[in-house]
């Protein structure tokens, strides 16, 4: 059984952190349901998706922010922050009744708090374990984060429908207030990162693109992480609605195969617990390969070839995401690992709507085979280029020097 298990202080918070995830995932069925239910489906969309662009634009600030101070504070002040939203939307609901601006405010300031959390609370599983339990640690937060959110998820519809919005907002409410709690009180670092220096933030991220510049590894790591969820997110979006509408699945399946995502993610992650390979990042990215063969194997054969498919997406994406996750983290400079992890989550944030769009347009055009032919190809076309990098075949954290 992998240390990180027996290990207090991080299996403390990753539960603690997968109860707020839980939190969150209630609190986006919630924002969702209300939306559909109080405007037209176009607004409901653009509701649900207003906190993208404040935190595409405000997550380069984050990464700065989380070189240059505490980790530990930040994240305590952030949820301080997002505490304080959910208390006044409820507050507002429960006087002046769900509006569509009041969900816009509230999904906005998400936003904003998102993109300054994320780089910070990326960086403090470096300061938890040492760099050799980073794969196992990645992997445990993996599994619980995610069986987190298919808890909240499923909680979410019954709290919307009994208590509205306003109970959405007070249960993710208390969810933060325990990881507040446990801020403040048990979580101590073990490892504090090297600082930035104080200089102007836009100075701040262009340092940061200057360090992408010159460090071949992290270049390569950042770059090819960016774009993971580029094909995958359309395929299962998508793509598995319109195989369901075509063979007259019914939505039951949808929601089947997007638990067997789930599920297989979080089994994925968790032989990390029992499983270390010697070279995380090549087993990372060959699973990766594996996992656009899966994509391109949604849009052919029956319904239990696509349920197939989608169990495999998951297994590849837990366990690939916390090795390739635990090798970034491991060995990307201290000083520059917040902005890295911004930059790299900025990929999603930019270019996803594009995808989501590209995708319908092939689908619409030359069918939803030939459209997931083309995202599963180009995600493992692009997986095999890391592997033939020799500085990537090379990797592994088990010769990992001491990096804190």
């Amino acid at each position: 059984m992998s240390v990180v298990v027996r290990d207090r202080l991080a299996l403390g918070w990753l539960l603690v952190k997968g109860l707020s995830d839980a939190g969150d995932a209630l609190w986006t069925v919630a924002v969702a349901w209300t939306a559909v239910h109080v405007a037209s489906p176009a607004v409901a969309g653009l509701v649900v998706a207003a906190g993208t662009l404040p935190r595409a634009v405000v997550l380069l600030l984050g990464g700065v922010v989380a070189d240059r101070l505490e980790a530990r504070w930040v994240m305590l002040v952030v949820n301080l922050a997002r505490i304080a939203v959910l208390v006044a939307t409820s507050v507002w609901v429960l006087t002046a009744g769900t509006t569509v601006p009041v969900l816009v405010v509230a999904a906005v300031a998400f936003g904003v708090c998102d993109a300054v959390y994320e780089p910070s609370a990326a960086t403090i599983g470096r300061q938890l374990v040492a760099p050799d339990q980073l794969p196992a640690y990645t992997g445990a937060g993996q599994t619980i984060s995610r069986l987190g959110s298919m808890g909240g998820a499923a909680v979410g519809g019954l709290v919307v429908a009994t208590w509205g919005l306003g109970g959405g907002a007070v249960a993710n409410a208390v969810t933060f207030a325990i990881v507040v709690g446990y801020l403040a009180v048990a979580l101590r670092p073990r490892y504090p990162l090297p600082r930035a220096e104080a200089e102007p933030v836009l100075r701040g991220v262009a340092r940061g693109f200057a360090h992408l510049r010159d460090e071949s590894t992290t270049r390569t790591l950042v770059l090819t992480l960016s774009g993971l969820n580029l094909a995958v997110s359309p395929a299962l979006a998508l793509g598995v609605a319109l195989r369901a509408q075509d063979g007259g699945w019914g939505a039951g399946a949808v929601g089947l195969m997007q638990a067997l995502v789930g599920l297989g993610a979080a089994a994925g992650a968790a032989t990390l617990l029992r499983w270390r390979p010697t070279r995380e990042a090549v087993v990372g990215f060959w699973l990766l390969v594996l996992q656009g063969v899966a994509i391109a194997g949604i849009g052919v054969g029956t319904v239990v070839t696509t349920a197939l498919a989608c169990t495999v997406i998951g297994v590849t994406a837990g366990a690939a995401s916390s090795l390739l996750g635990a090798t970034f983290t491991a060995l990307v400079d201290g000083e520059y690992l917040g902005r890295m992890v911004a930059i790299t989550r900025l990929g999603d944030d930019v270019l996803m709507p594009l995808a989501m769009a590209l995708f319908g347009l092939l689908a619409g055009s030359v069918g939803v085979t030939a459209a997931c032919a083309a995202y599963g190809l180009a995600m493992a076309g692009a997986m095999a280029v890391p592997l033939s990098r020799p500085v990537i075949r090379g990797l592994s954290l088990r010769a990992a020097p001491d990096l804190v």
